[in-house]
């Protein structure tokens, strides 16, 4: 089968409008931290200094030094922009001035904890929303959020601590910054920090090692920071390999895609994909190609199809349908362009004899697939169906059909009228192999 691949010579355009839309946009980068107190906002104090040094116009938003004299020290030499006062309920809360920001407009500005929420009637609910704004006006920012504000890993952080936090930031935001910077420190370092008051105050300190900060919790934490950290530097090299139209794949880390279709033993490649990236701690797909032939689908596999894409979706998986022509190549594409590693597909169902005749979807995707390993599954659903068609009920009545008899038949006759042409061209043992080829075309029918 010819590889045609010309498609892939050419930039992604989804990677190209990401690419116009960062135009004009200031860049962001996070810090991210596995907990408080890992020197997050230290880490950021001294990266802008850096920058001050460099000659580029930096200021403080908003810094939170919690009283600690270290975290103060750092901020002695920065232009800092007054806070807005808000009155609520008598209370007078400050808040990072927007307005006062953009009058100022610096090249890049410093805003303290990410995922805080604003006094209310301000501009924007959440902080994270004001750092958008900035974005929006072409500066910079440096900012700082600890692993248990985002989103997607609430509910995991919630069972390992124990405590559900309530101030949250969307992963798109993570997905968005032009740099995640990991702020790692150790769980005994980090202890050690807390049990010197440089966190919180001493008489919390032994309080929050017992509990939140325990060392079985700050492991946890600290693999949910690598990890998460990790597939934004993996979902980075994607985006460059498809602005620039590098072929992959890459092995700079792995990306599981199973292919989902109509036929039986679908669930049991779905799971199998599953296995295997929890395995490799890779996220994966499930992809459909939406070919011509699919319009004409008995209405039986296309309950199948959508039965097989939500399990997918169920067990976690990014449910992807493409259009396509020619699946085994599009596939491969699709894989190639995304940067998988790793392909789930179905075992052939029909006999030698049709895929000689017909084609392989699993042959050609093996044969074009390069340096991605494909993963050949056997379902055991089809197994059962097939059980299930060729063992009838004691009650189910037979019907009678006359289309096999017919077929057959013809086939007899058919070889009886090959073997009296050629009778006086041939002896009697060459016209009963004939007369046996009809034989056994009839056994097939």
């Amino acid at each position: 089968m010819p590889d045609d691949r010309s498609n892939d010579a050419r930039p992604s355009p989804d990677a190209l409008l990401d690419h116009a839309e960062r135009e004009g946009r200031g860049r962001l980068r996070i810090f991210l931290g596995a907990a408080p107190g890992v020197g997050k906002t230290y880490e950021m104090l001294m990266s802008g200094r850096a920058r001050l040094t460099d000659g580029v116009d930096v200021v403080i938003g908003v810094v939170e030094t919690h009283g600690r004299k270290e975290t103060l020290a750092l901020v002695e030499g920065y232009e800092v922009i007054p806070r807005r006062k808000v009155d609520y309920k008598g209370r007078i809360l400050d808040e990072m001035d927007i307005d006062a920001i953009l009058a100022r407009r610096p090249a890049l500005v410093l805003v303290d904890e990410l995922a805080h929420t604003n006094a209310p009637g301000s501009r924007h609910p959440k902080r994270y929303l004001d750092v958008q704004e900035i974005l929006t006006h072409g500066i910079d920012v440096y900012t700082t959020l600890n692993i248990q504000h985002v989103e997607s890993l609430n509910d995991v952080v919630a069972q390992i601590t124990k405590v559900r936090v309530r101030e949250t930031v969307p992963d798109s935001i993570i997905d968005q910054a032009d740099d995640v910077e990991i702020i790692d420190l150790t769980p005994d370092d980090l202890i050690k920090r807390l049990e010197e008051g440089k966190v919180y105050f001493p008489n919390t300190a032994q309080r929050a090692i017992e509990n939140y900060f325990s060392p079985g919790n700050l492991t946890a934490l600290r693999e949910l920071a690598l990890r998460r950290t990790a597939q934004r530097v993996d979902d980075q090299l994607l985006i460059h390999m498809q602005a620039h139209a590098i072929p992959g794949p890459w092995a700079a880390g792995e990306r599981v895609l199973v292919c989902v279709d109509a036929r039986p033993g679908g669930a049991a490649r779905i799971r199998y994909a599953r296995r295997l990236a929890d395995r490799l701690r890779a996220p994966w797909t499930a992809l459909h190609v939406d070919s011509p032939r699919s319009a004409s689908m008995p209405e039986a596999d296309k309950d199948r199809l959508a039965t097989n894409l939500r399990l997918a979706e169920q067990l976690g998986a990014e449910v992807t349908t493409i259009p396509g022509q020619n699946i085994a190549q599009d596939i491969v594409r699709h894989a190639t362009a995304n940067n998988f590693t790793h392909i789930v597909v179905g075992r052939p169902t029909r006999s030698r004899w049709r895929e000689l005749i017909e084609g392989s979807l699993t042959s050609d995707l093996i044969r074009n697939a390069g340096d991605i390993s494909v993963h050949v599954i056997s379902g055991t659903e089809r197994n059962a169906e097939v059980t299930s068609r060729s063992v009838k009920a004691a009650d189910e009545q037979w019907q009678f059909e006359i289309w096999p008899y017919l077929k057959a038949t013809a086939f007899v006759i058919g070889s009886l009228a090959f073997a009296v042409v050629l009778d006086q061209f041939l002896d009697v043992r060459n016209l009963a192999i004939i007369l046996l080829i009809g034989v056994l075309a009839s056994a097939v029918t």
